[in-house]
C-alpha cells in the first residue's frame, strides 16, 4: 500500500534528493495506514533535539484502538542522515516534507524529500502550463 502527498507537489519546489525513513506507531496506526487510511496533506517533517518527528499527518482510529490520529510520530533515520538534512534545510531555507507512506515487507517506510514553499504566482503560472499542455494534446489527438 502506497499513500502519496499529492499537495507537496503542487505547493513546493522539490528536491532532487529523497530519505527513506521507518516510522514508529502502535498496532492500530500500522492497521490504518496497511488499509490505506493515512492522510498527509498538511504534514510536515521536523528535526528537533537531534530526533527526526512526522507532524501533523492524520491516521484516523479504526475499530477499538484509542490513539490521538494527529499526534507527533517518530522518524527512524541515522544520525548522519539527521545531521545532513538538519544542515541543508537551515542552510537553503528548506521544509522537510513527507512524499510518501508505504509498507516494504511488515515495516511501514516513509519517503521525505526538502523543499521550498511556491509562491501563488508560481502555482498560477504551473496550472496555466499544464492547461496548455492539455489543449495542445487534445488538438494533436483530434487532427490524427
Amino acid at each position: 500500500m502506497k499513500i502519496t502527498n499529492k499537495r507537496a507537489k503542487f505547493d513546493y519546489k522539490l528536491e532532487d534528493e529523497r530519505f527513506e525513513a521507518g516510522l514508529s506507531l502502535s498496532g492500530g496506526e500500522a492497521k490504518a495506514i496497511r488499509t490505506g487510511h493515512l492522510d498527509l496533506s498538511g504534514s510536515v517533517a521536523r528535526i528537533v533535539g537531534g530526533e527526526a518527528w512526522l507532524i501533523n499527518a492524520n491516521i484516523p482510529v479504526l475499530g477499538s484502538s484509542k490513539y490521538d490520529a494527529k499526534r507527533s510520530r517518530k522518524l527512524l533515520l541515522h544520525k548522519n542522515e539527521i545531521v545532513s538534512i538538519a544542515t541543508k534545510a537551515k542552510q537553503q531555507k528548506l521544509t522537510l516534507l513527507p512524499l510518501a507512506v508505504y509498507t516494504k515487507g511488515r515495516l511501514v517506510k516513509a519517503e521525505l524529500a526538502l523543499g521550498k514553499p511556491k509562491k501563488k504566482f508560481e502555482k498560477k503560472e504551473e496550472i496555466k502550463l499544464r492547461d496548455i499542455k492539455r489543449d495542445i494534446a487534445q488538438e494533436l489527438r483530434v487532427k490524427i
